[in-house]
């Protein structure tokens, strides 16, 4: 019984100072795949490939989620650090999964712009004062 009391206390030990250096450690430039049909998980797919083309993805995160309807399709959303950018729908039938997904990048590559000139203007505002 002593034993494992001591073999307890000196894995306690060990794992207290990992978990305070997480505190530390930023995970970002992610895309989290909450998809669950072939469609959403083609957009996933090529979402994410043009996710990595972006250079400028350092702090954000993005989470694609979709919403099953039986009878009449899914529903699709992007999110970058919880905000909504993007909604669009697929069908019970084939769609242009690739073309939305497109669409879907470009309104992120618009959202993260317009995010990083609000930063550049709120430093220069607070420079200049």
């Amino acid at each position: 019984m002593y034993v494992c009391k001591t073999l307890i206390l000196v894995i306690l030990l060990l794992i207290a100072p990992v978990s305070r250096a997480s505190d530390d450690i930023e995970i970002s430039g992610l895309v989290i795949d909450r998809t669950l049909t072939r469609f959403g998980k083609d957009f996933a797919f090529y979402y994410s490939g043009y996710w990595r083309d972006l250079t400028f993805t350092q702090g954000a995160n993005v989470t694609l989620t979709e919403t099953v309807f039986p009878q009449a399709g899914t529903k699709l959303t992007v999110e970058i650090n919880g905000t909504l950018i993007y909604v669009t729908h697929f069908g019970r039938r084939a769609s242009p999964v690739k073309e939305r997904a497109e669409e879907a990048v470009l309104r992120t590559v618009d959202y993260l712009a317009h995010i990083q000139a609000e930063a550049l203007s709120g430093e220069l505002a607070a420079g200049g004062q």
